[in-house]
Parts: C-alpha cells; structure tokens; sequence
C-alpha cells in the first residue's frame, strides 16, 4: 500500500530529471538544454528550493547520524 509520501514527487523533481536526462543524450542538443535549465531554475525561484539530495544520500546520511549515536 501506498503512503502520501510515496505518491508525492519532490518539488522540481520533474524539471530536473528532464535537464538530467537532456545533458546524457547524444548528440548533445545545447539549445533544449539551455531551455530546460531555464526551467528548472525558474522552478526552484518559485517554490524556494534551498537544496536538492538523492534519496539514496538521504538514507545513508541518516545510516551515517546513526551510527555515530551508538
């Protein structure tokens, strides 16, 4: 079963995945490129994003903190 947080898709999550994937395709098209950072970065301004992780450095950073308590 499904949590809201599962369901949930991470604030410019989209736009950045579509910049990711335009930067990784070949031949590389600069243009559509730009145009997606552009996107994105309009994206962060309006929802005031102050940083991105992954999910997997989510989990080890959490792994990390508690270790170091034990």
């Amino acid at each position: 079963m499904e949590t809201s947080q599962n369901q949930q898709q991470a604030v410019c999550g989209a736009e950045a995945l579509d910049l990711l994937n335009c930067v990784s395709q070949s031949p590389y098209d600069q243009e559509k490129c730009l145009s997606l950072l552009q996107a994105l970065r309009q994206c962060v301004i309006n929802k005031k994003v102050k940083k991105f992780s992954l999910a997997e450095q989510t989990k080890e950073e959490a792994d990390l903190s508690g270790k170091r308590q034990n």
